[in-house]
């Protein structure tokens, strides 16, 4: 089987399902604006470098000319920005696949949650909005507080929380890049992750993360070391009530083959309203809370699925894993990091990957991955021990900069 594969290596996991499909066999043709490194050569029959994977008529006119005489049996693509153009090469080409139609309803928020609502799901009311006028008119029937976000954005970026008339006068003039927007009703409660692996929209594999905090103050709070905790056990009747919303968004937006990332929220009164869904993986490590779960390894899982439709990992979940992101105090270089020898004193049996910066690293942009000065993974088959574990993460390891 020969594929085409939308931008192997960025972001950096893409080079894992790039990997996951070789290994199931696949000949596969890589399509990206920089160049492979060796390691990633290793996994790619041919590759395409073109000027920008954004310029979607240019990409697909080099495509279509690099494929010339060559017959090929999929596009795929797992970066959020590329989803659409990858199914409007495979309609052209008269490849299997989720059509523009669906995936269009997966990336348009609106669109999205119209679709989700007209099959009886609750989600937050929400408008689409063009301009500071629409804004306004939004806002008179949301009420606050409320959300305003690119209507096809990612990661939470520029998204912002208004509760005010003057949030709103101060979010607006930072939006002015953003051609098309959305704006919908804040909701109050926890928040939720529903990831699956599907097979012609039905979920073979689910997981469950839950945000600590909520993905927005996550995004929002420099301060805040992020956690994400993937529930072991879903049988528990509020976890329940989340995947069966999320089994019906993904029969109401038609899901095809292929990994699908869900945001949901559970109130105070116990009620789960949708957030948001995307027909890929989700980032910042999810795959990799799902594969610690359960052992197994879901980038040759999802290739697997997405070219020969077939799933053969266990289900079986081992493990509540979770990922603690952490940024250091100051700005420059690591200096000094305190709390870890501790930590791994008292947890190192659990500790399942380390990624910290260690003194002399530069700090990170904290504000454009969510990565920042990097992260700790630790897992537990008891609940409430892999919360302790991420607690004292949080509260415990400390990295200092200057």
């Amino acid at each position: 089987m020969r594929v085409v594969f939308l931008s192997p290596r960025y972001p950096p996991e893409m080079r894992h399902f790039t990997r996951g499909l070789a290994e199931v066999g696949v000949e596969v043709l890589g399509v990206g604006d920089g160049s492979p490194d060796p390691e990633l050569r290793r996994y790619l029959s041919a590759y395409l470098e073109v000027p920008s994977l954004f310029d979607e008529s240019d990409l697909i006119a080099r495509v279509h000319a690099w494929l010339r005489g060559r017959s090929i049996d999929r596009v795929l693509a797992n970066w959020e920005p590329l989803v659409m153009v990858a199914a409007r090469l495979r309609e052209q080409f008269g490849l299997p696949g989720m059509s523009v139609d669906a995936v269009r309803g997966f990336r348009d928020k609106q669109l999205m949650k119209d679709r989700v609502a007209a099959a009886g799901l609750r989600v937050p009311r929400a408008h689409r909005v063009h301009s500071i006028k629409d804004v306004w008119s939004a806002i008179e029937q949301i009420g606050y507080p409320a959300i305003i976000k690119p209507i096809s954005g990612a990661g939470s970026a520029d998204t912002y929380r208004v509760d005010s008339a003057k949030d709103v006068e101060r979010v607006v003039p930072q939006m002015r890049h953003v051609e098309e927007a959305i704006c919908e009703e804040f909701i109050v409660g926890e928040e939720y992750t529903y990831d699956t692996v599907a097979i012609d929209g039905v979920p073979v594999l689910e997981n469950v993360t839950k945000y600590l905090p909520n993905a927005l103050e996550m995004r929002s709070n420099e301060w805040i070391s992020p956690v994400m905790l993937s529930v072991r056990d879903l049988d528990q009747p509020h976890i329940q009530k989340g995947i069966e919303l999320g089994r019906g968004v993904m029969r109401a937006l038609g899901m095809g083959d292929g990994m699908t990332h869900m945001e949901w929220f559970r109130t105070p009164a116990g009620e789960v309203v949708f957030g948001e869904i995307a027909c890929r993986p989700g980032g910042a490590c999810v795959v990799d809370l799902m594969n610690y779960t359960s052992d197994i390894d879901l980038f040759r899982e999802w290739a697997r699925v997405a070219t020969h439709r077939t799933f053969e990992a266990t289900t079986a979940r081992k493990y509540n894993v979770g990922i603690i992101f952490k940024r250091a105090q100051g700005q420059g270089r690591i200096r000094h990091i305190a709390g870890l020898t501790e930590f791994y004193n008292r947890y190192r049996a659990h500790i399942v990957e380390d990624t910290l910066l260690r003194p002399g690293a530069p700090r990170r942009d904290w504000k454009a991955t969510l990565l920042s000065d990097g992260y700790l993974v630790v897992r537990h088959p008891d609940w409430d021990a892999a919360c302790q574990m991420t607690s004292d993460a949080v509260t415990g390891i400390h990295l200092y900069a200057s």
